[in-house]
């Protein structure tokens, strides 16, 4: 039996289609790939982030899967199997990914993903939780369900963590699985005054 070579097609093209093996190429607006687990590693802060560079927010994404569904009355799009959604060297994997649109198919305003749910930053960063969610129009992520969120040592974790993308902020909160529990590793100061991890970082491979 031949295996079907993957499809890539833009989101406006992905709403003409109804089912198939995939990897779509949609419009770059979604920053969740790189900002995920941004602010879950480490103390929140009230400074506002700076805005993402220009070539960082042009890059595409791009989503790789076993399915495809097209549902064009709630210009949804839906992918299940093996989802693997990467952007600018940053990586979410999930078992199955909503990619909600706006009227016109030009922009995406939501997506959520569930089963197995696993983010990468490009700096390294990992978030995973039973459920991902990315507000566009809010800016803002909520990982769902055992949410946990590291870099290098230092872990983040509680029953949800909402990131807040353009304030530089998250908030951490418990269930009844448990409280929210941090781990932070000190750095070691050098003589020169600058800090050092105080074990040293592993590389990250998405």
């Amino acid at each position: 039996m031949r295996s079907r070579a993957p499809l890539v097609v833009t989101v406006a093209l992905a709403l003409a289609s109804v089912e198939c093996s995939t990897s779509m190429m949609a419009a770059p607006r979604p920053g969740v790939l790189a900002a995920a687990a941004a602010a879950g590693a480490q103390p929140a802060t009230s400074d506002k982030t700076p805005a993402r560079p220009r070539e960082e927010r042009g890059q595409p994404v791009t989503v790789d899967s076993d399915k495809m569904e097209r549902f064009g009355k709630e210009s949804l799009v839906v992918f299940t199997g093996n989802v693997v959604a990467r952007q600018n060297s940053s990586v979410q994997y999930a078992d199955r990914m909503e990619v909600y649109l706006d009227e016109k198919g030009d922009r995406i305003l939501r997506t959520v993903s569930t089963g197995n749910v696993r983010i990468i930053t490009k700096d390294c960063r990992t978030g995973t939780a039973q459920r991902a969610e990315y507000h566009d129009l809010e800016q803002r992520v909520v990982l769902i369900g055992n949410a946990r969120v590291w870099q290098e040592d230092n872990v983040v974790s509680g029953e949800s963590i909402v990131i807040y993308l353009s304030q530089d902020r998250s908030v951490a909160e418990g269930g009844k699985q448990g409280r929210v529990k941090g781990i932070f590793y000190p750095r070691d100061a050098n003589k020169d005054g600058t800090t050092t991890a105080s074990k040293p970082a592993a590389s990250c491979a998405n």
